[in-house]
């Protein structure tokens, strides 16, 4: 798929390796966000001196100091960045360096106002946030690509340089902009597409309501409009914008590749939000398709909830997605926070226990580098209530205290790094079906496929079974356990894709509103769930779905909510459940089929359950696929995982996230306390034990 990107071609002898790695950087990353623009120059030399005694490895610097470094148009003021620089390479420090490009100077708006981003309703965006910048805007383009050309040329062969940092968080406030910038470009990007305007005439349906187009030059962003808008070009857009804020990172990633070829170069992404605009996996589909455009080491910002009862569940799936879109490679955890963050509404403090527990989930998911945002917290502007590292009440404190001590925690665990977490059940989750999903004009707006994504991955966790958190159009030949959450929109190649798996012989699971599109967002004819209708053996004539606090009794003795489907069953096709009393009595729920001759087998849950009944379908599952867990009891509440290396070693990792202390069988030296393991380990109420195994 062509999105225009402007990638600049250099020798292929000199393009990073798939699995690039800082420079440098040779022990588990360790460190965050260092801003001394914000600070005299006694503050910056004691910084150093603490990152020493933190064990800090590497910083990412300079990410929003475009102002300062350039205070005037053309005119730069590099020396304090020069200095720290130096600084950090003779304390060791590796460094992640920005291209300074995630907050236009003032000088810039207000010499080009229209670069300034617009909402569907055409308010504008002004600047006094950050971010504030149209995408799309071939000014700001220019603007960018200069000061990345700037601090490369200078910056490039200092042998601090560990990576670069493309941008900031691309698109965590303006994913989706609607300005006559953008209005080109997407018009663009839909020729790109369908070569006709007869073929998107057809593609976005545009016989209902009167909404033939005769040109692309008609056609506008989804703006605010009477009532719904055209789904299809809805579902366009979100596609457009995902491209187009990758087509920025690519123009910036271009010039970095001119410039300094060997160093690799990554952005942060931001999986944690349910809403996302950005199509990660899409994002590394186009990094591989243009190598100096390429996503070298994959990175990514986690903040939990606060008003999430059990935030370690939502972060288990994220970190195993991002783990995911690297391709099972080692990736970066460049931000998280040390304790509470400032701008949820209720904002929650943590203990040093719960802190640590959090990085080292990550760690035990798959990641080889911990950062947070940000080093030392600001005294002043709208994080300034944002922990950090280094707080505002000093050395004589939990926060840094707790600093130092994950630095030692993180150098006595060190040898995993560059081991890697091997899964045999797939999760699938897929960012274009998702805004498909959640498009207006549905039977409800309770469906939410990342929410049932995660509770199924918990559910997983909960027997001890790793998950990858995967697309329905990639590999999955490795899995024995495929998931497949409310996937909405299913292309047929996805369909056949998941349908494989059962002839391989792998147990799937296929959830209710899944399969119902194709990639237009057309309704598959004949009956739902249209794609997955001949694996699963079932056709459903029509939704049913419930009102809030509606429920319905299954004849296993689970509740349902939320969703119901007037379901018939192909003769051989067997129902494990039905519902109980009312319209849909006798109707079947949840039903198997045998698929081919390895013993794979297709499940089609028809309804949202409870967590008791989701818990026991997971159970039957993992039992059917013969997965096994990564130890064979696990109290409730511990969560348990493994890294494996090359050569044969590995790693258990558990996670006490219960209030009381507990066994997990293990043998091996525990790393964290030095403690040897022979059988059984004990592990104290929310603490992180890791054990070098030892193998019989």
């Amino acid at each position: 798929m062509s999105i225009g990107v402007h990638v600049h071609t250099s020798d292929p002898a000199t393009r990073r390796a798939a699995d690039a790695w800082p420079i440098g950087l040779d022990a588990l990353g360790y460190g965050g966000d260092y801003n001394p623009e914000q600070w005299d120059d006694a503050t910056r030399l004691e910084d150093i001196e603490l990152m020493r005694e933190a064990g800090v490895t590497i910083v990412s610097l300079a990410i929003f100091s475009w102002a300062r470094l350039e205070p005037r148009e053309k005119e730069h003021d590099w020396e304090w960045l020069d200095v720290t620089m130096d600084r950090l390479h003779a304390a060791g420090i590796r460094v992640d360096l920005a291209t300074a490009t995630a907050s236009p100077p003032p000088w810039l708006t207000r010499k080009h106002p229209e670069i300034l981003p617009q909402l569907a309703d055409g308010t504008v965006l002004h600047p006094g946030g950050r971010q504030h910048y149209r995408i799309s805007s071939p000014v700001y383009r220019d603007y960018a690509l200069r000061m990345t050309r700037a601090i490369a040329e200078r910056y490039g062969s200092h042998p601090a340089l560990a990576m670069w940092h493309i941008d900031n968080e691309i698109g965590c406030h303006v994913p989706l902009d609607y300005s006559d910038d953008a209005a080109h470009a997407f018009r663009r990007w839909l020729e790109r597409r369908y070569g006709t305007i007869e073929a998107l005439n057809a593609a976005w349906g545009t016989a209902f309501w009167s909404q033939r187009y005769d040109a692309f030059e008609e056609i506008l962003p989804p703006r605010t409009a009477p009532t719904f808008p055209n789904p299809t070009q809805q579902l366009d857009f979100q596609r457009y914008s995902s491209d187009e804020l990758f087509s920025y990172y690519a123009d910036i990633r271009g010039v970095l590749a001119e410039v300094t070829p060997d160093v690799p170069c990554t952005t942060n992404f931001m999986v944690m939000s349910p809403t996302n605009q950005m199509d990660y996996p899409g994002w590394m589909d186009l990094s591989r398709e243009w190598p100096d455009a390429s996503v070298d080491v994959v990175s990514n910002d986690h903040y939990i909830q606060a008003s999430d009862p059990h935030p370690e569940r939502e972060l288990a799936f994220s970190a195993d997605l991002v783990r995911s879109i690297a391709g099972g490679a080692p990736w970066m955890l460049m931000e998280h926070s040390t304790s509470a963050v400032n701008w949820q509404h209720h904002n929650r403090t943590r203990t040093t226990a719960e802190s640590h527990r959090n990085s080292l989930s990550h760690l035990a998911h798959g990641a080889d580098a911990l950062l947070f945002f940000q080093w030392r917290q600001s005294r002043a502007g709208a994080e300034k209530y944002h922990s950090s590292m280094y707080p505002h009440a000093g050395t004589d404190s939990d926060v840094w205290r707790g600093t130092v001590r994950l630095g030692e925690i993180l150098r006595a665990v060190g040898e995993v790094r560059g081991s890697r977490v091997h899964a045999r059940a797939a999760v699938l989750f897929d960012w274009p079906s998702s805004w498909a999903a959640r498009l207006d004009s549905h039977p409800t707006d309770d469906v939410d496929p990342r929410l049932l994504a995660q509770r199924l991955h918990h559910a997983l966790a909960r027997r001890g079974v790793m998950a990858d958190v995967v697309r329905a159009s990639d590999d999955l030949s490795g899995y024995d356990l495929v998931l497949v959450p409310e996937l909405y929109l299913t292309t047929p190649e996805a369909a056949a894709n998941v349908a494989a798996a059962a002839e391989r012989g792998a147990t799937v699971l296929v959830s209710y509103f899944s399969g119902i599109v194709d990639a237009s967002d057309h309704v598959y004819l004949g009956g739902y769930p249209g794609a997955f209708r001949d694996l699963l053996g079932v056709r459903t004539e029509e939704f049913w779905t419930l009102q809030p606090g509606e429920t319905l009794t299954l004849s296993d003795g689970a509740t349902a909510t939320t969703w119901s489907e007037n379901l018939r069953a192909e003769p051989g096709i067997e129902v494990l459940a039905t519902y109980v009393g009312g319209d849909l009595d006798g109707v079947p729920a949840l039903t198997r089929r045998a698929v081919g001759s390895a013993g794979g087998s297709a499940w089609y849950l028809a309804t949202r359950v409870d967590d008791d009944a989701l818990q026991s379908l997971v159970d039957r599952l993992v039992e059917a696929s013969g997965v096994e867990p990564v130890v064979a009891e696990a109290p409730d509440g511990v969560e348990v995982t493994r890294r494996t290396a090359d050569d044969g070693r590995s790693w258990l990792f558990v996670l006490n996230h219960s209030d009381v202390e507990v066994r997990v069988p293990a043998t091996g030296r525990e790393l964290v306390t030095g403690v040897d393991a022979a059988g059984e380990l004990t592990v104290a109420a929310g603490a992180v034990a890791v054990v070098r195994e030892t193998r019989a």
